[in-house]
């Protein structure tokens, strides 16, 4: 059974004004706030989808963050896509991993410490490939931008 085409709301497809960034801020807090009632399951476009919890800290502000996104289960690795729906510029959480690479992660009702990694080159496109494959927006969402959409590990960090 394949799984639901993703339906991102609006707000990813839209310039982010101010009130566009809040609506995004709520949208992210139900979200959240789902996953975690309802351990790591949520309903509406992300039904049935894999969804992990990504604790990031601000690149400039320091702040801690937190975003819903799908993952790609690999062995060890959660690979994350930063897709941003297909915009031409990357999340801020990419450019916060960047600056920060060691993050924690919520999985269903587990916690994980781990060490974010970009992946380049055949390595990244066979993922980006293979998350495609099983949710086809995915590969639209690399149709619509001109930059390569990047594709992160998350790996366990001992202890």
């Amino acid at each position: 059974m394949r799984p639901k085409p993703l339906r991102w709301p609006t707000f990813y497809s839209v310039r982010f004004g101010l009130g566009e960034m809040s609506r995004a801020d709520d949208y992210n807090s139900q979200t959240i706030s789902e996953f975690r009632k309802n351990h790591g399951k949520v309903g509406g476009h992300f039904e049935g989808a894999p969804l992990l919890l990504l604790h990031t800290v601000g690149r400039r502000t320091g702040k801690p963050r937190i975003n819903p996104m799908m993952y790609l289960k690999d062995r060890e690795h959660y690979f994350v896509f930063a897709s941003k729906g297909g915009a031409d510029t990357n999340p801020d959480w990419f450019y916060n991993l960047k600056a920060h690479p060691d993050v924690k992660i919520e999985v269903g009702d587990e916690t994980v410490e781990a060490h974010a990694r970009e992946m380049i080159g055949r390595e990244r496109d066979n993922i980006y490939e293979r998350q495609a494959s099983i949710y086809p927006a995915f590969a639209e969402y690399q149709r619509k931008t001109k930059r390569v959409i990047p594709v992160i590990s998350l790996t366990r960090r001992d202890g």
